[in-house]
């Protein structure tokens, strides 16, 4: 690369006051109390080069497979380095990466003094977002993150500010921001195709054997054979996937189901109810709700896990007069993909948030008969055609890195998607209705 390429891209790839990594990836101590680094200069608007993004990732398991493939599969990306604290992921990340000479790390603060690396991916559990996004961003890289964000609002709070502090790009990965379907429904729903909404309906259901219940698989979805304890052991540094988490004892079930247990993530909330809220942000682009109300129990699975199997949250745009439900059950299998319900009629979508790419719109008098027989014919049905094609979520993040301009799914989105989950959780955990001091950025 040329190195007006790279000035054009990055303005500079921080190359000088990067502090030695004095400690490996388990050491304590929050990220921001950390010196800030001197953001780097930006040309913003620059035409994307033809060299690919040089990319490395910090995680390579469940989801974290589908996003190294993503990254190592394209022309525009080049994945340079990978860094996991287990054996046998940071071995799997090597093929799917694209380049038999990638870089293999298990100290993440190593690897970001590699002053080639200009963007990162996060894809490790919920707990180490935060430390991970700011000391990419100080290092002087661009950053795609898996949702949920971060785990509290203070957090994310932080999160921004060192993403802004850094002029840096951020991606929150809320994949469905990449179909049309929510654009062009956003559209008709201002033009009034359906009337004033006032309600919203979200939700997400599961139902297994026993012998297959929720979360509970190893290291890929839907895998449910037991690696050997004793071999995990020996091939996992498991100080350092704990972090800043309580110390404890090797816990293969903290390990491998982490998403069941609330020193790593933040359950329903975090896991699925985001993306279905998300939906509703990209739908309707309200922001952060008013109040939030929630109920959940663990209703069947009645193993060890922390996290409740039902999550029922609603939650009030009050000066929108909307209110949005989310339903989350582990134990029964239905469909409830996005519907937006106005005065008018009703706009129903085909799938889960992050795949929602169809959808119907019914008068309100023919609405209530969509589960008849005969079902009536919907008054509007948007297919996306070629008129609709568009970069997908990681592409729009490395375009983004080379233009300087916000990506779909930004650190203000990313903050608001942080603060729906906060309020779910802090209303569970509660047990009453809590709100959004929007002045203050604080739960209430």
């Amino acid at each position: 690369m040329t190195t007006n390429a790279q000035f054009s891209r990055r303005g500079f790839i921080q190359s000088t006051g990067l502090t030695a990594a004095s400690s490996l990836i388990g050491t304590t101590g929050s990220p921001a109390a950390t010196g800030t680094v001197e953001a780097p200069a930006i040309v913003k608007g620059v035409e994307p080069t033809a060299e690919p993004v040089r990319v490395a990732q910090i995680g390579i398991g469940t989801r974290g497979q589908n996003l190294i493939q993503a990254a190592g599969s394209r022309k525009s990306c080049q994945v340079v380095a990978i860094c996991d604290v287990y054996k046998p992921h940071l071995e799997r990340g090597i093929e799917p990466s694209g380049n038999p000479d990638v870089a293999t790390f298990t100290d993440y603060r190593k690897m970001l003094e590699d002053p080639k690396i200009e963007a990162v991916i996060i894809a490790t559990p919920d707990h180490w977002h935060e430390r991970m996004l700011i000391d990419a961003v100080k290092a002087g890289k661009d950053v795609y993150c898996e949702k949920g964000w971060t785990t509290t609002v203070e957090s994310a709070k932080r999160m921004r500010k060192a993403v802004k502090d850094a002029k840096a790009v951020m991606q929150l990965g809320h994949q469905g921001r990449q179909l049309a379907a929510a654009d062009e429904g956003r559209r008709l729903i201002e033009e009034g195709a359906i009337g004033e909404v006032t309600l919203v309906n979200t939700g997400r259901f599961f139902n297994g054997p026993d012998e297959r219940p929720p979360w509970r698989w190893y290291g890929t979805y839907s895998n449910y054979e037991r690696p050997d304890p004793e071999q995990v052991i020996r091939d996992l540094d498991w100080e350092s996937w704990l972090g800043d988490a309580p110390a404890i004892d090797f816990n293969e079930r903290h390990f491998w189901h982490w998403r069941c247990y609330w020193p790593y993530g933040t359950g329903q909330a975090g896991d699925l109810l985001s993306h279905e809220l998300d939906h509703v942000q990209t739908v309707l682009r309200y922001g952060i709700p008013d109040t939030c109300t929630t109920h959940a129990h663990n209703a069947y699975w009645k193993d060890d896990r922390e996290v409740p199997d039902t999550w029922l949250s609603s939650f009030v745009f009050e000066d929108k007069d909307c209110s949005v439900i989310y339903e989350g059950c582990m134990n029964s299998r239905r469909s409830q993909s996005p519907e937006y319900i106005g005065r008018d009629g009703r706009m129903i979508f085909n799938s889960i948030g992050q795949n929602a790419s169809l959808f119907e719109i019914f008068g309100d008098e023919a609405a209530h008969r969509i589960a008849r027989h005969p079902r009536p014919e919907p008054t509007e049905f948007f297919k996306a055609g070629k008129e609709h094609r568009r970069p997908d979520h990681m592409e729009d993040f490395l375009n983004c890195v080379r233009t300087r301009e916000k990506p779909r799914c930004d650190e203000d989105e990313a903050f608001i998607e942080t603060a729906v989950i906060a309020m779910s959780m802090e209303s569970f955990r509660e047990k009453r209705q809590v709100r959004w001091d929007a002045a203050k950025e604080e739960i209430v």
